[in-house]
């Protein structure tokens, strides 16, 4: 059992920064994906940043390559999301999520363990 908490989230205006954190406990993976996924009202959860805990390789979808930043600090068993130069688009529920069973590292469907999110506010 792996036990993720976000934080982070809030209101900002765009073209702001903030900087989201996911905490893990628990039954921690040692060389596995955690991810970040955005759900916005109505629409389906995605996947934008993934990072290999064991290589610290990183991967993002188009919207958010050269904004966000995700990285990770192993002892603490913690992974971090650096958003920057936001966007309106960007307003939306963050979370975080661990255990990629296989597939595609940015599907929701083949993570195991998600945290409860942190909600994610852009004024225009």
């Amino acid at each position: 059992q792996v036990l993720l908490q976000e934080s982070g989230g809030g209101s900002v205006q765009a073209g702001g920064s903030l900087r989201l954190s996911c905490a893990a406990s628990g039954q921690t993976y040692r060389s596995n994906y955690m991810a970040w996924f955005r759900q916005a009202p109505g629409k389906e959860r995605e996947g934008i940043a993934t990072i290999y805990t064991g290589t610290s390789d990183t991967y993002y979808t188009d919207s958010v390559k050269g904004r966000f930043t995700i990285s990770q600090i192993y002892a603490k068993n913690t992974v971090y999301l650096q958003m920057n130069s936001l966007k309106p688009e960007d307003t939306a529920m963050y979370y975080c999520a661990a255990g990629l069973r296989g597939g595609d590292r940015l599907f929701a469907g083949g993570y195991i363990y998600w945290g409860q999110g942190t909600q994610v506010t852009v004024s225009a």
